[in-house]
């Protein structure tokens, strides 16, 4: 579910044509969702989960680490603009784009799976983040794939892939963690939360500015504002 935005921010590129301006705001929309998750159900219950501290600590700046040298590594291969609503893509950049948004939505989608343990079901607000996070991207490169020659069919069949490495991250967090010991759970959580923040800084929030303008401050405080409430009415 929450991966699915993909296929729809195809969608609405092929068939809607959403202007660069309304994508630069869901994203913006989408960052605020984020900022909220990493803080309240990511780092928040991995400090209430940990041990010991050291874990969260270590699980964040891995996040970060793995995320900048993969974020670097991809923007070599030519997917640096494949958050970016004006198509500047090449054909090329496909396979560089692809690996961008697996390595932006696997913590994500491990995270989720992690909410399943014990019985328990998966947060609501990482949910929505989620889903808000990947719809402008699915658009962005959408967009710029179309223009590069891309047939439809070939679009819908690589976001149903990467809809489907994501369900089977979540799996795996699910699977694999539940004898899990509070200091892996924490390390775990805390590692998507420093990855998600670091692509957040890097640039979820430099193209949602960029895009939508000033407006881009209210949208991000009202997707902060709508994930703290649901994160407190659970």
């Amino acid at each position: 579910m929450a991966s699915s935005s993909l296929v729809v921010g195809c969608f609405l590129a092929l068939s809607v044509g959403l202007s660069r301006r309304a994508l630069g705001l869901v994203m913006a929309f989408g960052a605020g969702v984020l900022i909220s998750a990493v803080a309240y159900e990511l780092v928040g219950q991995a400090a209430e989960t940990a041990d010991r501290g050291y874990s969260v600590a270590a699980g964040l700046f891995a996040g970060c680490a793995v995320f900048y040298v993969g974020d670097a590594w991809i923007d070599r291969l030519g997917g640096d603009a494949r958050k970016d609503p004006g198509g500047r893509q090449e054909a090329g950049s496909g396979l560089a784009i692809v690996l961008g948004i697996i390595l932006d939505g696997i913590p994500e989608s491990v995270v989720i799976g992690l909410g399943l343990l014990a019985g328990s079901t998966p947060s609501v607000a990482v949910i929505v983040a989620v889903f808000l996070s990947n719809l402008p991207e699915a658009a962005a490169a959408t967009a710029g794939l179309s223009r590069s020659g891309w047939r439809t069919a070939r679009l819908y069949a690589l976001w149903a892939a990467v809809v489907l490495v994501s369900g089977l991250s979540s799996l795996a967090g699910y699977a694999f963690f539940g004898d899990a010991s509070g200091d892996v759970l924490a390390f775990m959580m805390a590692f998507a939360g420093g990855a998600i923040l670091t692509m957040l800084a890097d640039t979820m929030m430099p193209e949602a500015f960029e895009q939508g303008g000033r407006l881009v401050g209210v949208f991000t405080t009202l997707g902060f504002a709508l994930a703290f409430a649901i994160s407190a009415l659970e």
